[in-house]
């Protein structure tokens, strides 16, 4: 997700670091003192590092290093951010390949011909992995890479509507009001895909006991007028995995032509080592199209995700480009054109480095750990809403018991962890839900036992303290830790006039836009 800055006017540049203060500058120093001796000692560590126009002159390279190093030290510990599923870890040798790779272009075929090789090979084993007809008569399942699922749920969203689209042409019926059904869980991605190709969104909406669809009531609204249905393979929230076998079994029973897109977002490198006789992918005869991000647990740097579509009749061709290098054709369905080849080579050494064992090892590990933090904050008095056992992510989805009459909320608490270096992210739940608020730990794979001990001595401390403290105490320390200690409270960027937007889930019901 890309962030939408404000370009800043000349009277807010100038503005003094603290509202009343004058703005102070340092005194002067000689031209000539530009780099003689150390980083520090040179007149680029007594000026202000350009933040709103380029600068005039350039200055050495050492400094330029060691000022935006000095600079990004300023970020997060990403090993406390428990608030992302994506990946924060990779071996030396990974990093080594993928730095090596910075200058490729991933698009061009005529000068990065192995690495364009290395993508087939991951779609061909991703696609396999998803169970992917192979043995069948006729065309070939057919796959990209993207630089993650929002892509790739927006490449899904465009092939949907485009068969779609191309059937009630061809039966000579209208083809200008196509919507999508979908749990009012999903990610803000699905909500972007429907409002940016112009799809009607049909919600399947949660209960405050249920918080994925419900098998029969998303068939009763798939009508003429449905491109698609979208089930999630782990909901951004709970975890939790929507059960797409009900949904492709009430489709065929009752003869319903529509299909299924499985976003596998999460889910997608997580199900097929943890639980291998769940069917929610290929195997099952409506489902066309699955997503999946390789930066999440698929163990990549953030940058790459994969989507495959069950055979070309349900990737239209007509969206399909086919690029003239040298003479040689190459297909592309992207959103963009030139990308850079690292985080697919990543990915390709995750797959060979690991394989089927490592994954599943990896796997095992974090459902295991996501199982015993489960346990030990049921024995704290919290009341559990994600699944154990493999029966979901492996992430725990937690909330304070009604019957504790505890006078503050799950986001007080979010903001005493804060306070303690941790983020641990409280949401407001799906619409529907009785404003249901929660907190969510992401188990990934540098979430050792020791950190996680740690982190339950942290949740018992500030429960603790919140306990003595009275509501408005809490409501101004809340306020403190927002304003100084959360790196949102602090930001500056985001354009006034986006600010509080009333047009989606959350603008509309309160409902909390998740980090993934």
């Amino acid at each position: 997700m890309v962030h939408l800055a404000s370009i800043p006017q000349d009277h807010e540049i100038n503005q003094p670091l603290v509202k009343g203060m004058e703005k102070l500058n340092m005194a002067a120093s000689s031209d000539s003192d530009t780099f003689t001796t150390t980083v520090y000692g040179s007149r680029f560590a007594a000026e202000d590092l350009p933040k709103h126009e380029m600068p005039e002159c350039e200055m050495p390279r050492e400094v330029a290093y060691r000022m935006i190093k000095d600079d990004l030290s300023l970020d997060g510990n990403p090993m406390l951010n428990l608030a992302s599923f994506v990946t924060t870890y990779m071996e030396k040798e990974v990093e080594d390949l993928m730095t090596e790779s910075f200058s490729k272009n991933f698009i061009d075929y005529e000068e990065y011909p192995q690495s364009a090789d290395i993508q087939n090979r991951c779609v061909s084993m991703i696609g396999r992995l998803f169970n992917a007809p192979v043995n069948e008569e006729g065309a070939a399942a057919v796959g990209t890479s993207t630089v993650g699922s929002s892509e790739a749920i927006m490449l899904a969203v465009l092939a949907m509507k485009k068969r779609w689209q191309n059937q009630r042409k061809a039966a000579g019926k209208p083809f200008d009001k196509p919507n999508i059904v979908m749990s009012s869980a999903v990610q803000v991605c699905w909500e972007k895909a429907a409002r940016y190709f112009e799809v009607e969104e049909k919600y399947v909406f949660c209960t405050p006991e249920r918080y994925v669809i419900d098998p029969v009531e998303t068939v009763e609204l798939v009508d003429e007028n449905t491109i698609g249905i979208c089930v999630i393979l782990g909901t951004t929230y709970t975890g939790e995995y929507e059960d797409a076998k009900a949904v492709n079994d009430l489709l065929i029973e009752r003869n319903i032509d529509t299909v299924i897109h499985i976003d596998a977002a999460s889910g997608g490198f997580v199900a097929p080592f943890v639980v291998p006789n769940l069917e929610w992918d290929f195997r099952l005869e409506k489902v066309v199209s699955i997503n999946t991000s390789g930066h999440k647990y698929g163990l990549v740097y953030p940058g790459v995700g994969w989507i495959i579509w069950r055979a070309p009749e349900f990737l239209p061709k007509e969206l399909v480009f086919n690029i003239n290098y040298l003479g040689a054709d190459q297909a592309s369905f992207t959103l963009n054109f030139s990308k850079g080849a690292s985080q697919v080579i990543g990915q390709y050494y995750q797959l060979i480095r690991l394989g089927k064992h490592g994954y599943r090892a990896v796997m095992t590990n974090l459902t295991r750990t996501a199982d015993y933090l489960s346990d030990s904050l049921q024995q704290l008095g919290f009341i559990i809403m994600s699944k154990k056992a493999g029966d979901g992510l492996p992430l725990v989805a937690f909330r304070f018991d009604p019957k504790s009459k505890k006078h503050y909320d799950e986001f007080a608490l979010a903001h005493q962890l804060r306070g303690r270096s941790w983020v641990v992210p409280a949401y407001t739940m799906a619409p529907h839900t009785e404003d249901l608020k929660m907190l969510r730990v992401v188990v990934r794979e540098d979430f050792s036992k020791s950190r996680c001990d740690q982190l339950l001595c942290d949740i018992k401390l500030c429960v603790q303290v919140l306990d003595q403290m009275d509501k408005e105490s809490i409501k101004k320390n809340q306020e403190y830790i927002h304003a100084h200690s959360t790196h949102s409270g602090k930001s500056r960027h985001n354009h006034p006039h986006y600010r509080k937007e009333g047009h989606s889930l959350q603008g509309k019901t309160g409902k909390t836009h998740a980090v993934c």
